[in-house]
């Protein structure tokens, strides 16, 4: 009898094992998740810092461009297809390395790299002095890019956080915060390294320096409220 019911006891503990270590895994990702807000902060920061050092004109089209995707979104047609043939370009890329093909469509704004490099050839092709790829720029050409840039980032972000929120089981939704912190990051980081190569004022080295100092700050007044 008892050989009989030892299988049943170890069906029973499985499940519960699983449900417990999910909910500690849960548990490491929502604390990692709040530890990353103030990173998120500190870059959104620092980015508008150092961007609204570009000329007037181009910050403008850019915003323009991330109103119009969001107005799109929100009033007329959500452009999910297009989000997911992104993704499944980055899976095609990445499907040699399979643990990077379940990330990069989250972590890669494929559509903002794609414009990044047109525009890079457009520029070199019309450039009169046939310089540097990213100089000689044109005012219109830069002017549709950077609108693009912000339609493409805006796209990005938006399904991204969509995804992440729609998974069920997400306990203490904690997926979603560390996840979108995470993707959100590394989307800035990648778009102020792009804006570095098109803009003399704008310095990644200063994005990131700012970006650290601000959360470094965050961090230890949050210490110093609660041990001292």
């Amino acid at each position: 009898m008892e050989k009989k019911a030892s299988p049943n006891i170890a069906g029973n503990l499985k499940p519960k094992i699983s449900g417990f270590s999910g909910r500690v895994f849960g548990m490491i990702k929502f604390i990692l998740g709040v530890c990353l807000l103030p990173f998120v902060y500190s870059t959104s920061l620092s980015f508008l810092n150092e961007f609204s050092l570009i000329e007037k004109s181009l910050q403008n089209y850019f915003w323009s461009g991330l109103i119009s995707l969001i107005a799109i979104y929100l009033f007329v047609w959500e452009p999910a297809i297009i989000y997911a043939k992104g993704q499944k370009l980055l899976e095609l890329i990445f499907n040699f390395f399979k643990p990077l093909v379940k990330v990069a469509p989250y972590l890669l704004p494929i559509y903002t790299i794609v414009l990044f490099i047109v525009y890079g050839i457009l520029s070199f092709v019309f450039s009169a002095g046939g310089g540097s790829a990213f100089g000689g720029k044109s005012s219109a050409l830069i002017n549709y890019f950077i609108f693009l840039f912000g339609v493409s980032i805006g796209l990005h972000l938006i399904f991204s956080a969509k995804s992440l929120r729609s998974r069920q089981g997400d306990f203490l939704k904690s997926n979603y915060i560390f996840g979108f912190s995470f993707i959100y990051i590394i989307n800035l980081l990648l778009f102020a390294f792009c804006l570095n190569l098109l803009f003399e004022k704008f310095s990644f080295v200063n994005f990131f320096n700012n970006s650290f100092q601000i959360a470094r700050s965050i961090f230890a007044a949050v210490f110093k409220q609660l041990f001292l």
